[in-house]
């Protein structure tokens, strides 16, 4: 995205793999809820995440070793103007897809166009930003953009590319679950049970397996998908012996409850992985498109009742530090105190209608660690009042006597979170407010979130060190009402829109922090989520013969990691 890629033209592999790992064994992984689809790419249906990454592939592939660097995977060579408004992407001449048919540019030009109109909302703001795209050679593919974006050349080498002639008379968009879509990737789908497991193999006759972003890769023979009801009966199945690993996010929990008998016999492995990514945020997201949660005072007031401290230490035993802002652990995050330089300078176009304390700095309220938190529940008893809401009867309500009532989404089985909502439920009922849990299976989660429908929900939203487009996604206005937004808060403001439009304009490092420090500040002052406890270490238990390179990425731990450069050893 700046400067020059790490890695020379004839490098060998990426620096966190191992050119020399074994291939063979098969882990067994676990996943929460169901699945009633196999194709990640459209917006109906729910489908196993790995897929996108395990069975198909892009014509360039990102190292996470690098903010956002890209090296050629489908794609031999890569050509693009100075200013980024076009680029041109050449095949690898072996490109295949698992069947063994060659990888096209007709079959590259359909899938941009397919996605584009009939895909997952994720991959449709792309296309509104091509102005044509078009065969140039045998092998070759140029898209240009129609507006000036230096990132969309990344963006577009980074869309999935899957075969035209599959879907030939079939409807894409609403394909049944035996349609799975045919990649190139280095896995293929050789058995499932809807809602149950997915078993996955390795393609013999992958194309891919001795070039550069490859080698040392995707080394285990078979990856096996198990779906349970929520995360007690899955970790219980990990310490029975049928899961291969597990990622933990609770710290008290990998201190207490990691003393099983596999861990003392050391066929379970406790490994803890570093990063160096931004916090990104965690915590219980707020509705802005529904009153009273429309005005930042009651945000404010609601994340006054939400007493950290006494919350943390109950359910992690306080070893995992609060999330400050979007962007906190990294060098994107917002400064302490006021706005200065680059940044007010950014800021000063919107300052009539900031939140308060974006230019003056903000920082989540403290409690003062006891149960009651009596200081901060006056101080939202205060904001409530300003924004119009009294106690009456022992019950808050508005100046049309309305109660303030609070429905708050959770997925079965979040024991921590609703440990955490069952905690802050007292304090909201010490208001005046009236709480209501709504606990339902993965599939209701998802189909409620996605039609908005909540007040409060459980949010999670990780950040990389090169944020671009996909901020349009996660807050922009753009899409804020529209179902199956990724902007669950509904944020629609001239401020975020514009400091992204920045963003994506800058065109050096120091351009681009300050825009995202102004950025960061907007979205942490408008209250939009109670922030909760960072992951500042990655945690994954794990059987004794898995095995990880010494050296790690910057981006530590991702999802995408563990199975991309682990390997099987006795």
């Amino acid at each position: 995205m700046y400067g020059d890629p790490a890695l020379p033209p004839d490098f060998v592999s990426l620096p966190y793999a191992n050119p020399d790992a074994p291939k063979g064994g098969k882990a067994v992984f676990g996943n929460t809820g169901g699945y009633n689809s196999l194709n990640p790419f459209v917006q109906k249906g729910t489908s196993p995440w790995q897929l996108r990454f395990w069975t198909h592939e892009s014509l360039m592939g990102r190292s996470w070793d690098e903010p956002f660097t890209l090296y050629g995977l489908l794609a031999e060579s890569v050509e693009t103007a100075d200013d980024r408004s076009w680029v041109e992407f050449t095949l690898r001449e072996n490109a295949r897809f698992s069947d063994g048919s060659p990888v096209t540019v007709e079959d590259v030009i359909w899938s941009y166009e397919t996605l584009g109109t009939e895909g997952h909302l994720r991959y449709r703001g792309l296309w509104g930003k091509i102005d044509s795209i078009e065969q140039t050679g045998p092998r070759s593919v140029r898209i240009t953009f129609n507006e000036p974006d230096r990132e969309l050349a990344l963006i577009a080498a980074l869309r999935p590319i899957l075969q035209k002639a599959q879907w030939k008379g079939k409807d894409f968009a609403n394909a049944p679950l035996q349609d799975i879509p045919i990649g190139t990737g280095p896995y293929v789908i050789d058995d499932y049970e809807a809602g149950r497991y997915v078993n996955l193999r390795r393609n013999p006759d992958y194309w891919g397996a001795d070039i550069p972003f490859r080698r040392g890769t995707m080394n285990l023979d078979d990856m096996r998908i198990e779906f349970y009801g929520d995360g007690t009966v899955l970790f219980e199945a990990f310490k029975a012996g049928e899961l291969s690993a597990v990622r933990e996010f609770n710290a008290d929990k990998w201190d207490t409850q990691y003393g099983f008998p596999a861990v003392q016999r050391g066929d379970v492995i406790k490994t803890e992985i570093p990063h160096g990514k931004p916090s990104g945020m965690t915590g219980f997201v707020m509705n802005t498109r529904k009153a009273p949660f429309d005005d930042w005072r009651v945000r404010e007031a609601l994340t006054l009742a939400f007493n950290f401290e006494f919350i943390n230490d109950t359910i992690t035993g306080g070893a995992q530090p609060r999330i400050t802002s979007y962007f906190s652990g990294s060098d994107l995050a917002m400064q302490p105190g006021a706005a200065t330089g680059r940044v007010a300078e950014l800021l000063q176009p919107y300052a009539a209608d900031l939140p308060p304390g974006t230019l003056e700095g903000y920082t989540p309220p403290q409690g003062d660690g006891s149960a009651r938190n009596r200081g901060n529940l006056r101080k939202a008893t205060k904001l409530l009042a300003e924004a119009g809401w009294t106690i009456q009867d022992g019950v808050l309500r508005n100046e049309n006597g309305d109660p303030f009532t609070l429905t708050v989404l959770l997925q079965q089985g979040d024991t921590d979170n609703q440990t955490a909502i069952d905690i802050y439920t007292g304090a909201l009922q010490r208001l005046g407010i009236q709480v209501t849990t709504d606990q339902v299976d993965s599939a209701q989660f998802t189909e409620r979130s996605s039609a908005l429908d909540f007040d409060m929900t459980i949010f999670r939203r990780a950040l990389s060190l090169s944020p671009g487009n996909e901020q349009r996604l996660y807050w922009g206005s753009e899409t804020a009402d529209t179902p199956g937004t990724r902007n669950l808060m509904g944020v629609t403001s001239p401020a975020v829109d514009g400091l992204i439009d920045a963003m994506l304009a800058s065109e050096s490092h120091e351009d681009f922090v300050a825009a995202t420090r102004a950025l960061d500040r907007v979205l942490t002052a408008g209250r939009y989520v109670i922030p909760i406890w960072s992951f500042d270490v990655g945690r994954i238990a794990h059987a004794k013969e898995l095995k990880f390179p010494e050296t790690l990425p910057i981006y530590g731990d991702g999802p995408e990691y563990m199975p991309q450069v682990w390997w099987y050893q006795d």
